[in-house]
């Protein structure tokens, strides 16, 4: 049996990205962020049912701001308590799994997608994508890049402005670009709120 061209592009091997199926598919999705981004914030049920209807899974509690923007929306599988700030871009031509209680910044891009660097071959539409992962209790700062790939690990704080070029072990602060681990995030880092 043949694969569709949405199996091809997920599997991680290079094909090529101009069919009619993902031009189809691409168009559909760019028509249900338009509507979720033309909503107010005040429509928080018809935002939900279109984000419900828009990831593959997402859990009961979420807040994502507008804009939002995704390329097909079913490629996002999102846990419990999940934030996603204004401005958060997920190119998931490839699976993007985000644990519970993830809180991701402004003005960030998960990536799962890579283009051919010999421009004929780009201009072809020849493309990968390779998945990504981010697991339970991470914090993605604002203006960050998640490159395909990458897995962050629980409980890691990804600095703003970093671009993640590699897996980030689980409990850790990494910053930069690229992205490197400073230091874990250890018991001194507590704080006292007040009140």
């Amino acid at each position: 049996m043949e694969k569709s061209s949405l199996d091809a592009m997920r599997s991680g091997e290079w094909m090529n990205g101009f069919t009619e199926e993902i031009g189809r598919a691409l168009a559909e999705c760019e028509e249900r962020c338009f509507r979720l981004n033309s909503l107010p914030p005040s429509e928080r049920a018809a935002r939900a049912d279109i984000i419900r209807g828009l990831f593959g899974r997402i859990g009961e509690r979420f807040i994502v701001h507008s804009p939002f923007h995704c390329d097909f929306g079913t490629n996002i599988h999102v846990g419990e308590n999940f934030v996603g700030n204004f401005n958060l871009t997920i190119l998931d031509e490839a699976r993007v799994t985000i644990g519970d209680n993830v809180f991701i910044g402004p003005n960030t891009s998960l990536c799962t997608v890579t283009h051919a660097f010999h421009a004929d071959q780009r201009n072809a539409g020849i493309m990968r994508s390779l998945p990504i992962t981010i697991g339970d209790d991470v914090w993605i700062a604002a203006g960050v890049t998640v490159l395909p790939g990458v897995s962050i690990g629980r409980g890691a704080i990804i600095g703003a402005g970093s671009v993640v070029v590699r897996d980030i072990p689980a409990g850790v602060l990494a910053v930069g670009n690229p992205c490197k681990v400073v230091r874990p995030i250890t018991d001194s880092d507590r704080v006292v709120p007040v009140g």
